[in-house]
């Protein structure tokens, strides 16, 4: 599992052996949601969550479309294409 970054108590890791979509895993406070880089529409959201509250998701998915040239870039560092 790589740290790709961190905010606000909110951990962005992708696991080097994961399966499409292009998503990253998300953790709080032993929480996680799955989030998907760039849907069909470009924008992320959520295909998961486990105990996140519907605020947390919200800046989780901001924080990933804010970062979403780096998620993708370091998808690609370890899967290849992202779709």
């Amino acid at each position: 599992m790589v740290t790709v970054f961190k905010q606000d108590g909110l951990f962005f890791r992708l696991f080097p052996n994961d399966h499409l979509p292009s998503h990253v895993h998300v953790f709080k406070a032993g929480n996680e949601a799955r989030i998907e880089i760039s849907g069909a529409d470009g924008k992320p959201h959520a295909l998961t969550n486990n105990g996140l509250s519907r605020k947390e998701l919200s800046k989780a998915i901001a924080l990933v479309q804010k970062n979403q040239a780096l998620l993708l870039q370091q998808w690609s560092k370890y899967h290849g294409k992202s779709k």
